[in-house]
């Protein structure tokens, strides 16, 4: 019962207020967001790929609510990409970029994300980088394969995000299958109704799996986001059996979360890029951490005994 709680306080401006009033030890925000600025995120992903990790940097906020913070999300992914070319970092890294966050829910706000995701993808190509769509909740999912459609006319390596939880999942994937297909396979984490979504872990997984042998078999290049080790196995098992190389997949896990085996993945010979969130508004993303996980919210109560 905590998650569908926790989930539903990450969508609380009551709730947002009370938690980002508490002064949280940094040891507890640091363990899933990189930092607040661009600094703390260079840091971060030079450490990374220092040890043999590729990245998406996610520059946090969601749920925009007027176009100068639409603006300066878009203008915030643009100083990122000239700071990693400054530092020489472009090679490992990509951006991961939520249409919410870019004024998909204002008024006319899909040609405004869209506007604002191309100048984003543009950019990123110039720098040899590229862009991967996350997905929000079940509303946004037309919204958010349009605007990928568009994307790739100009920019065909933009990647999306696709929730195996999700029960019109199976169908979309038939469309997304095709080579040079960049697609990030994650559970889901929104609170979604039963109607549309699958319920229980043992369902979810299930779902996963299903999804996952689609996209091991296509023409694609899976991202197989998961910390899931049962489902590591299943991904590795699948590239075998379906002949591919370890360029043509990748995992990919949160920050802060099972580093020990991000590493190992990565010394194993296995392309590992890490999602690296910063920014100051970590309140949303904070919150869909500890649902996610047990683990997780214990940690975060510990700070608070340990005081």
């Amino acid at each position: 019962m905590v998650s569908p709680v926790l989930l539903a306080a990450a969508r609380s401006d009551r709730i947002r207020r009370l938690v980002t009033a508490v002064p949280l030890t940094r040891a507890v925000v640091d363990r899933f967001v990189a930092g607040e600025d661009l600094e703390a995120a260079l840091e971060a992903v030079r450490e990374l790929t220092g040890d043999g990790l590729a990245v998406t940097l996610d520059h946090l906020g969601e749920d925009t609510t007027d176009r100068a913070q639409a603006e300066a999300t878009r203008d915030a992914y643009l100083t990122l990409f000239a700071a990693f070319a400054e530092h020489g970092l472009t090679a490992s890294a990509e951006a991961s970029v939520k249409l919410s966050a870019l004024g998909g829910a204002l008024p006319g706000g899909a040609s405004i994300a869209l506007d604002h995701a191309r100048e984003i993808a543009a950019a990123a190509a110039r720098h040899g980088m590229t862009v991967t769509l996350d997905m929000e909740d079940h509303t946004t999912v037309d919204a958010t394969l349009a605007a990928l459609g568009k994307l790739r006319t100009d920019f065909p390596s933009t990647g999306v995000a696709i929730q195996a939880m999700l029960r019109r999942t199976e169908g979309d994937l038939a469309d997304l299958v095709h080579e040079g297909s960049r697609v990030r396979l994650v559970k889901g984490a929104y609170a979604e109704p039963a109607s549309v979504a699958h319920q229980g872990r043992q369902e979810v997984d299930r779902a996963y799996v299903r999804a996952l042998r689609t996209l091991m078999d296509g023409d694609g290049h899976p991202m197989v986001a998961t910390h899931d080790p049962r489902v590591i196995e299943i991904a590795l098992d699948l590239a075998r059996r379906n002949g591919r190389t370890t360029d043509s997949y990748e995992f990919q896990m949160l920050y802060g979360i099972r580093a020990a085996e991000q590493r190992r993945l990565a010394a194993s010979g296995e392309r590992m890029r890490v999602y690296v969130p910063y920014g100051s508004d970590w309140y949303g993303y904070f919150m869909r951490r500890l649902a996610e996980r047990p683990a997780n919210l214990a940690f975060f109560l510990r700070s608070f005994v340990s005081r």
